[in-house]
């Protein structure tokens, strides 16, 4: 392969908890000459150390991971990464997880039964800086990423965006159902701050207890498991 050759090759990572799905997606993609795939991950915090290392050009990420979801994993790509785009490949259809991958900087989101072609037209778009999402939700999705290009033109913020990053992780993880001691030994640290945290993500969210905090999670897209 000669060296332009190589200069237009699209570097891909995958983010996905499944193994077989991982391994069906690398399989697949790499089957395309333009299309090296340089690291994959199980959970999104893994996903953000690694991309951060390999720096490919697109992210392909499922949403419902562990540890950190895709929404969060991909804010925090682009936060460290900007000219690094997001494809999100999910199960899930409804629109507030489309939102919310819009909000957090992701280019596209396509549901995991595409067909193949489908898919690598949707790798050229988004390497070229276009932004793939279903039709049914194009016009609603192309006027959030007008509002994020031109912040003063409305009204982004809510209650979610005054959690920091550890809140966000906290309030997915008990989303899941996880208790304060699993939460505390998973994030290594200890059970007062977890509480601490806790209480400080209630009064932020202005909600009232932690049936309300699971509701919250599921009704935003933050989790998927009920």
């Amino acid at each position: 392969m000669s060296q332009q050759e190589k200069s237009h090759i699209i570097k891909i990572f995958i983010a996905d908890d499944h193994v077989f799905l991982r391994e069906a997606f690398k399989s697949l993609l790499s089957e395309e000459e333009t299309i090296e795939v340089v690291g994959e991950a199980d959970d999104g915090k893994e996903a953000v150390e690694r991309v951060a290392a390999t720096m490919p050009d697109i992210v392909i990420m499922d949403i419902a991971m562990p540890v950190l979801n895709g929404v969060e994993a991909t804010r925090r790509i682009k936060q460290q990464k900007p000219e690094i785009k997001v494809l999100i490949l999910s199960g899930y259809e409804g629109e507030q997880y489309i939102y919310r991958v819009v909000q957090a900087g992701a280019h596209g989101y396509l549901v995991k039964s595409v067909e193949a072609d489908t898919l690598f037209k949707a790798i050229e778009a988004v390497q070229r800086g276009e932004y793939v999402f279903p039709q049914s939700v194009h016009a609603a999705i192309q006027k959030e990423i007008d509002t994020l290009k031109h912040p003063g033109s409305g009204n982004q913020s809510d209650s979610f965006h005054k959690l920091t990053d550890r809140e966000r992780e906290i309030l997915q993880l008990i989303g899941e159902g996880n208790t304060h001691q699993q939460i505390a030994e998973l994030l290594q640290i200890s059970i007062r701050t977890v509480d601490t945290h806790r209480n400080n993500i209630i009064k932020k969210l202005d909600v009232h207890d932690t049936a309300n905090l699971v509701l919250y999670a599921i009704r935003n897209g933050i989790t998927t498991i009920p």
